[in-house]
């Protein structure tokens, strides 16, 4: 029997989200619903709704969810009903990359997150009895209620058990991606320089993250005065206007070069011009979407000769359930302190919480959805 619950529709982007009903369908051996408390808004989510990304319309997107397990299939055992959970990414399970625990390389990615359908076509979501596009990222939780996976949905630690799931829920998607690549996908070494390209959610994270490993100095780059002003307050040394010769007063400061550059802007001479300042050995790892049509242009002799490297990074190299609670771990002991980020919007209140973070205005909206 189905489950009725309301979602944020979205049918591209000449008409504003619309909240409806809908109807979630039986659950799978695998899967879990979850009333959804919060879930944040990402980049992504837009980048579908302006179809940047081959997902199908109309479809229930939202991706960073957190909430309580109301029923789980038969095969579950990563939570029950009455646990606090955080949703991610889905992945196979099975395939050489999950086989290595790197699922966000899963060479089943598409089916798992992207087609609108459970992996075997089977819809997880209903409107009047008719087929709805949902299961985005595992999840879509831009809903009061969620099918989730076993591979995707994690029990938030007990160590965390005072921290709301409101503030809990951005950390499946943005605040994994930048902590991770740091922690995980480049790893980087204490008392290394790093350049921080672009100050939202994955870029501030990114900066939270190096603080933690000791890197020095931590420069973030950005056009935005404030993002800036609110990244030296996260842990960057240094923040410089990319308006106002930020690459030559990198140079300046860093004369041996950078070890590290995270690029969360996606814009090609913004990665060119990064990665010409690394030191012998030097990371330049991306996480931006860029156009499909843009090309990258290294110096081979540079690029060979001193061993610097270039790193493609999908959502932070995570596991999904151990590095969650890790960093959660490190937001209890506040060196992640990434509420300094969030405004809340009531779940309504979504169109103006995508314009907040297509302006500027908020870092990262989350959306209340229901009260934990």
């Amino acid at each position: 029997m189905t489950t009725p619950a309301r979602a944020a529709i979205c049918r591209g982007n000449t008409q504003p989200f619309s909240i409806e009903d809908v109807e979630l369908d039986d659950l799978k051996p695998d899967e879990l619903r979850v009333r959804v408390v919060a879930c944040g808004v990402c980049h992504t989510d837009m980048a579908v709704r302006d179809a940047q990304l081959p997902v199908p319309h109309p479809v229930v997107l939202g991706h960073e969810g957190a909430g309580i397990v109301e029923e789980v299939g038969s095969a579950v055992t990563v939570a029950k009903p009455g646990d606090r959970v955080v949703m991610s990414f889905n992945s196979c399970g099975s395939c050489p990359s999950c086989d290595i625990h790197a699922p966000t390389y899963c060479y089943n990615f598409f089916p798992h997150n992207w087609s609108g359908t459970r992996a075997d076509g089977s819809p997880t979501m209903f409107m009047g009895g008719e087929k709805m596009n949902a299961n985005f990222f595992g999840q879509s939780s831009f809903a009061t209620h969620a099918i989730a996976h076993q591979a995707n949905t994690v029990k938030v630690a007990d160590s965390a058990k005072d921290i709301p799931l409101e503030r809990i829920a951005p950390i499946g998607c943005g605040l994994m991606t930048g902590a991770g690549a740091v922690l995980r996908s480049m790893k980087v070494r204490a008392g290394m320089p790093i350049a921080v390209f672009g100050a939202g959610t994955v870029g501030m994270a990114a900066i939270m993250a190096a603080k933690i490993v000791g890197a020095n100095p931590i420069i973030a780059v950005d056009v935005n005065d404030s993002r800036l002003e609110l990244a030296r307050e996260l842990g960057a040394t240094h923040a410089f206007n990319a308006k106002d010769g930020a690459i030559d007063k990198i140079r300046e400061l860093v004369p041996q070069g950078l070890g590290y550059v995270f690029d969360t802007t996606g814009i090609n001479t913004v990665i060119q011009d990064a990665w010409n300042l690394l030191a012998p050995m030097g990371i330049c790892g991306i996480v931006g979407a860029s156009d499909p049509a843009d090309n990258l242009t290294f110096n081979e002799a540079a690029f060979m000769g001193g061993g610097r490297r270039v790193m493609g990074i999908l959502g932070g190299d995570s596991d999904v359930g151990p590095f969650l609670n890790e960093l959660l771990d490190y937001h209890v002991k506040g060196q992640f302190p990434f509420e300094k980020l969030i405004g809340y919007f009531d779940f309504d209140e979504i169109n103006e919480a995508i314009e907040a973070s297509e302006n500027g205005s908020v870092v990262k909206p989350v959306l209340r959805i229901s009260p934990e």
